[in-house]
């Protein structure tokens, strides 16, 4: 039998099995049961197929690469929804291309061009609010498409209530009693092309919040900064010099939570008897420093943006999926030491309103 008639979609139906399975089975690749595995060889065996990468190529049309395009690839939390998703491709037997946009020049000339063409049989875009323009060029290559942290008509896309978690952080530091509450946002900086959907959204959520307990609105409490821990920390410096330092902190980003933490500390500020500070991200160092934090399941984003591709390769609809967010509470966040009981804190508040030393 001429080896090159046979086509994966050929083996796939004679074992009863999907395409990513037979191209998992035949490189061996882990996910694959040794009985499934076993049918599939039997079937190409019997077909005459080649598991060759460039004659399973030829045969199906298909590249069986699949691009990733991300604004930056130093942050961790693009590390991180990169590393889950490449590694639930890999598994489907897909290798992966790269794609840092980190400036509008290239973001402009990556869509006006037909970079993706021939290379990949799909595309996943995190971050960057794609216009309606930009997913025709795409389309006009023949990708298909799933989103992260974005949404469109027809695309597949995982995303996060980000307001109802900016509400939810903001909720948690009111029931423990805190009014003055400041937010520190990621400030999208000049060039930029991520057009700042999510953490807008958190700014959002979090003035809901306050409004919704009837605590006024401070301008001077909302600060702005690069998202790292150098940002977070120019942030906190700022705050600091206001008439009365705020109570509690909500930040964007655990990131730049971490800079607040050295800042506050630095300046003898204890946390949280004398500022609680809540992040976001849930980030793997939050249970060194014991960062209360909003979990947007990360890791489980990254491989469900994947799975989202790999279903519209297949043939099928293209599913939009919102990922949870929840609290994680460690020892950042606490009462207000105005409310907290003698007896669990003893020491008598100084003449600046601190507990005194234990």
């Amino acid at each position: 039998m001429n080896r090159m008639a046979t086509t994966v979609e050929s083996v796939a139906e004679r074992a009863g099995v999907s395409i990513s399975t037979v191209s998992r089975a035949l490189r061996s690749v882990p996910g694959v049961s040794a009985a499934t595995r076993k049918r599939v060889q039997e079937a190409a065996d019997a077909l005459g197929y080649s598991a060759s990468p460039a004659a399973s190529r030829l045969a199906t049309g298909r590249t069986m690469t699949v691009g990733i395009v991300v604004p930056v690839l130093a942050k961790w939390f693009f590390g991180k929804v990169m590393g889950e998703a490449t590694q639930t491709l890999r598994e489907a037997g897909f290798d992966v291309l790269l794609f840092e946009l980190a400036t509008r020049g290239q973001r402009e000339r990556f869509f006006s061009g037909s970079h993706l063409h021939g290379r990949t049989d799909g595309v996943i875009i995190m971050a960057l609010q794609p216009s309606a323009e930009e997913l025709e060029s795409l389309s006009a290559q023949g990708q298909a498409v799933a989103l992260l942290g974005a949404e469109a008509q027809g695309i597949g896309s995982v995303s996060v209530d980000n307001i109802g978690a900016g509400r939810a952080a903001a909720r948690h530091l009111l029931n423990l009693g805190h009014d003055r509450i400041a937010f520190i946002g990621i400030r999208e900086e000049e060039g930029s092309n991520l057009g700042g959907v999510p953490p807008l959204q958190r700014l959002l959520g979090y003035r809901e919040a306050l409004a919704e307990a009837g605590v006024p609105g401070d301008g001077m409490l909302e600060q702005f900064d690069e998202n790292s821990v150098a940002g977070g920390a120019a942030a906190m410096s700022r705050l600091l010099v206001a008439e009365r330092i705020p109570t509690a902190i909500f930040v964007a980003s655990d990131e730049m939570a971490f800079g607040v933490l050295k800042v506050l500390r630095k300046a003898g500020l204890d946390v949280p008897r004398d500022v609680s500070v809540l992040g976001f991200d849930n980030h793997e160092l939050c249970d060194v420093v014991g960062l209360t934090t909003m979990d947007h399941e990360v890791a489980e984003q990254g491989q469900d943006v994947a799975r989202i591709l790999l279903d519209i390769l297949q043939g099928g609809p293209p599913a939009s999926l919102a990922r949870q967010v929840r609290l994680v509470v460690r020892e950042t966040t606490a009462p207000p030491h105005a409310l907290r009981s003698p007896s669990t804190h003893p020491g008598p508040p100084d003449s600046a309103g601190h507990a005194g030393n234990l």
